[in-house]
């Protein structure tokens, strides 16, 4: 029997766009133009049970329209779906309920929408509360929830449907960063139950630590469908590439307003080579080349480093490092070399921007290159940065002292 339960065939959704001739809002005014919008176009993959596969892209790439059509929400303009098993979907925060309803209330309303039966809602009602920690809000009409308690019992309800397939959109998002978490665990244990889930987020970090295999959408067609650390890198580089056009226009390219700009942000090793990727522990210098228009008092120049999940993991400040100048009147570059580098391996980008000495006045502010970090061992499982600690052994039961070995000198056979 084959393995596969998704299965996308040519998958294509098309809407229809008015555009008004008028630049009245008036209903009365002319006909109104009608143009074709491809949301999806010609999309085919296959999942198997068990996978976990995120849905990465930009805004409006077609990632919620192709979770819809397979959640039998919404039809495809040409294609086919199909889907093998019982299809949980979150798609919306608080779809499916109804907002004059208690918690209670919804909880049987939407398992009963989600293909449960009375008996089966009963059963697993405690854990359910449990898992959404709403017990004291359980007879409150949900109209008075904030978004965060909806996705707390809209997600609990979908994960405890024991689904053979569970889609989720970006609604995650609204909760908080340790019930984040726990729906993430959650889905790590459906998922080695043999549960099949699909997932649309922006959190690239989260993505790669829960997920199989990556589907880039770009514009409504498929551009990627491989290895997570691939697709994200790949995506990673389009949005670079796309945001780089326009960061210089952001902050700094207008005259009137800012005294400088930013025109290019070098990234190196200690011997001035252009590094894309670094080992752990080396050390970055990063050179910065400015313009300068009108002379600038005490400059604060400052470099960002963030995660691929947009966390800022540390950032460095010239003046908060003792070094500015008075008086700042011709074009150049400055450089910093920073310390060695202890985040663990992942991909990076960086930022620079400059500003009065106080943090008050944003002069510019430019995106910079990305990088890699690369160590064997340390992951994102160790956080987002690993400074070896001292330790000490105590004596152990026969009273001998433990004798110490460095890592690298390890031997992991049995």
């Amino acid at each position: 029997m084959s393995n596969v339960v998704i299965r996308a065939d040519g998958l294509s959704k098309r809407y229809r766009i008015s555009h008004r001739r008028s630049a009245s809002n008036s209903s009365f005014s002319g006909g109104a133009k009608k143009q074709d919008f491809w949301a999806l176009k010609d999309i085919s993959f296959e999942v198997e049970r068990g996978e976990v596969v995120g849905i990465i892209g930009r805004n409006g790439a077609g990632k919620s329209t192709l979770l819809k059509i397979l959640s039998r929400i919404t039809d495809p303009t040409e294609g086919k779906a199909r889907i093998r098993g019982r299809v949980t979907s979150l798609l919306e925060v608080g779809t499916g309920f109804h907002p004059e309803l208690t918690g209670r209330e919804n909880l049987f309303l939407n398992g009963s929408i989600l293909g449960m039966t009375r008996a089966e809602i009963r059963k697993k009602f405690d854990e359910i509360v449990s898992f959404a920690e709403i017990d004291q809000f359980l007879d409150t009409p949900v109209k008075r929830y904030s978004s965060g308690m909806y996705v707390r019992l809209a997600f609990s309800v979908a994960a405890h449907l024991e689904p053979e397939v569970l889609v989720v959109d970006e609604a995650l998002a609204v909760g908080d960063v340790g019930f984040q978490r726990k729906c993430m665990d959650h889905m790590k244990k459906l998922a080695r139950s043999g549960v099949t889930i699909l997932m649309v987020s922006h959190n690239l970090f989260a993505v790669k630590a829960m997920c199989h295999r990556i589907l880039m959408l770009s514009a409504g067609r498929l551009e990627f469908d491989g290895a997570p650390t691939v697709g994200i890198d790949l995506y990673e580089k389009n949005s670079r590439s796309e945001a780089n056009s326009l960061a210089v226009g952001v902050i700094g390219e207008d005259v009137d307003q800012s005294p400088m700009a930013i025109r290019r942000i070098e990234l190196l090793d200690e011997k001035d080579a252009p590094r894309a990727v670094y080992e752990y522990g080396e050390r970055m210098r990063a050179r910065i080349h400015y313009e300068i228009r009108r002379p600038v008092r005490y400059p604060n120049f400052y470099l960002g480093i963030r995660r691929s999940d947009n966390i800022t993991c540390c950032s460095y400040s010239a003046a908060r490092d003792g070094v500015t100048a008075p008086f700042l009147d011709q074009s150049g570059m400055i450089e910093l070399l920073t310390p060695p580098l202890r985040l663990v391996s992942d991909a990076y980008s960086t930022y620079t921007s400059v500003w009065d000495h106080e943090f008050k006045s944003l002069y510019c502010e430019q995106i910079g290159p990305n990088f890699h970090v690369s160590d064997e061992v340390l992951n994102e499982h160790f956080g987002v940065f690993h400074v070896p600690a001292e330790w000490r052994w105590g004596v152990n039961g026969d009273g001998k002292q433990v004798k110490s070995l460095p890592f690298d000198q390890l031997s992991w056979e049995k």
